[in-house]
């Protein structure tokens, strides 16, 4: 499968859910989270801030597994500071505004919690 079919798997699935990789390379248990595809690239942010258990361990470890639309995938995970943070914000309001207010996920409050999605 092509990285623009599964940018287009993960684009279309309303939870895609996120697994980090412990020291010894083993999966943690996978979390549901919202995503969103902007570009070329897979982008998801910690709701619950920088506290938020997954998004620590996805940090912390760079690396791990994601899951949605009948696809799975080895991926790395980085900071999205150089991103455009505007193009997500209005990204996460497109694919999620029909569950009314989505102001939790948006804004400069919760740029500095967008991890870039990357495939290994």
């Amino acid at each position: 499968m092509t990285p623009q079919n599964h940018l287009a798997a993960f684009a279309g699935a309303d939870e895609i859910r996120i697994s980090s990789r412990r020291g010894d390379g083993s999966l943690r248990p996978f979390v549901p989270i919202w995503g969103v595809v902007v570009g070329d690239a897979l982008y998801v942010r910690s709701q619950a801030g920088p506290q938020n258990g997954w998004y620590r361990r996805a940090l912390a470890s760079g690396s791990g597994r994601i899951r949605a639309g009948g696809t799975e995938l080895d991926v790395t995970f980085a900071e999205a500071h150089d991103a455009d943070q505007l193009a997500i914000d209005a990204a996460y309001r497109t694919k999620y505004g029909y569950f009314g207010d989505i102001g939790g996920i948006v804004g400069p409050a919760l740029w500095p919690v967008t991890l870039r999605v990357s495939p290994v």
